[in-house]
């Protein structure tokens, strides 16, 4: 498979350029971007509840929805996708034990 989320990156990047009328991608970005983040957290309940169901094909489904929605928040808040890439590659340096002791509280 060569479909990669920078793929989907730049995907939602065009999208979000269109008319509201024409994407939902850029209606979820209209008006702050406060649609795309409810529909993540809706996105995210739903993907849970798959979890616990042992639903294989729903988790998949849901799974996607929520890594749709989340690039969707990214770009609306402009965040990069490699910012987050590069957050998770430096919590891998170590353990994540230390790594949540060392968060501030």
């Amino acid at each position: 498979m060569t479909f990669s989320l920078s793929d989907l990156e730049q995907i939602i990047a065009q999208k979000a350029a269109a008319s509201p009328e024409q994407s939902y991608t850029a209606r979820l970005l209209q008006n702050g971007g406060k649609e795309a983040a409810k529909k993540l957290g809706e996105e995210a309940v739903e993907t849970v509840i798959a979890a616990i169901s042992n639903d294989r094909v729903e988790l998949t489904k849901e799974a996607a929805d929520v890594i749709y929605h989340l690039l969707v928040v990214l770009k609306g808040n402009d965040v990069a996708l490699s910012d987050v890439l590069g957050e998770l590659e430096r919590r891998t340096a170590q353990s994540g034990l230390a790594e949540k002791a060392s968060r501030k509280r």
